[in-house]
């Protein structure tokens, strides 16, 4: 088995989105939604154990040991990977995400006028919603650069793991790490309002108490940026209900109708030319989808 930083290294030169090595078979990447077998031996499971163990520090050996999954950032020769490590067949595997050098800027990325402005809220929820894989995290990051870069703000984000670094621009940015710098999503949203924070991102809004305190603070003044796994802004908004009990829906709903400003779903399709390109749906809240989030009419929200 070659050295296992020379499988991300050929992940970069072929400009792939991801790299996942798996004890007996060939290292893969994926090149533009695709995936394709590099052109070498496949990996025997116990070196690939090996391998892997000498990326980590004890730290994270300790947590992988103990819970058997493991995400953290990795950076290597200027660029950036998350990592999630995982047992299967028992045996590790392991699976990288590319994350780019730069971050793109609205014109990269093709922002839509409603997105863009959506970068000048002060307060109130933004959520990017799609299927994994589809730059969810990129398009979040890109809205926090132009933040930073357009006014003076203090923003903290929250992440599992960190992928982009920011450079601090007009703005004052905290990144925070879940397992490194808090214990989780929650309990780091728990504090975050004490930090004296204008823009507040949260990685991934998984659960109950990340979801109602994340609510709370875009109701009390803050500007809240995050992502969920939905197929669509209906199906967000329903998702983010459901995680309340039912007595507590017609509560969560005339929150949620006051703090919403945008979801934009979106997916990553495929051009002629074989790579990928952002396609979106922004629902931009106004006083006819409130109504209907308030009235749990949310199937009706695209006829406002």
């Amino acid at each position: 088995m070659q050295p296992i930083k020379s499988y991300f290294e050929e992940a970069l030169k072929a400009g792939a989105s991801d790299l996942h090595l798996v004890g007996g078979d060939k290292p893969t990447i994926r090149i533009d939604g695709n995936l394709k077998d590099l052109e070498t031996e496949p990996i025997f499971a116990e070196e690939l154990e090996k391998a892997i163990y000498t990326i980590l520090d004890a730290s994270k050996k300790k947590t992988f040991e103990e819970t058997l999954e493991l995400d953290f950032g990795l950076e290597m020769k200027g660029s950036r990977f998350r990592v999630n490590l995982h047992r299967q067949n028992g045996t590790v595997g392991l699976a990288a995400r590319v994350i780019p050098k730069n971050i793109p800027t609205p014109q990269d990325l093709r922002f839509e006028p409603q997105l863009l402005e959506a970068t000048n809220l002060l307060d109130g929820l933004v959520l990017i919603v799609g299927p994994t894989g589809h730059g969810k995290s990129t398009t979040l990051a890109t809205m926090i650069n132009e933040i930073n870069k357009s006014r003076k703000s203090h923003i903290i984000t929250i992440e599992d793991p960190i992928e982009f670094i920011f450079k601090e621009d007009k703005s004052l940015i905290e990144q925070r790490e879940v397992g490194t710098d808090t214990k989780s999503f929650a309990e780091a949203l728990k504090h975050v309002l004490r930090q004296d924070p204008n823009v507040i991102l949260v990685g991934e809004m998984r659960d109950f108490e990340t979801i109602s305190i994340a609510l709370t603070a875009a109701e009390t003044g803050h500007l809240v940026l995050s992502t969920l796994h939905a197929a669509s802004a209906a199906e967000a908004i329903e998702r983010i209900i459901d995680v309340f009990d039912g007595p507590q829906q017609r509560q969560v709903m005339i929150q949620l109708a006051s703090v919403l400003r945008v979801i934009v779903t979106q997916h990553l399709l495929p051009t002629i030319e074989g790579s990928r390109v952002a396609a979106r749906e922004i629902l931009v809240n106004n006083p006819a989808v409130a109504n209907m989030i308030k009235e749990s009419n949310i199937a009706q929200i695209y006829s406002a």
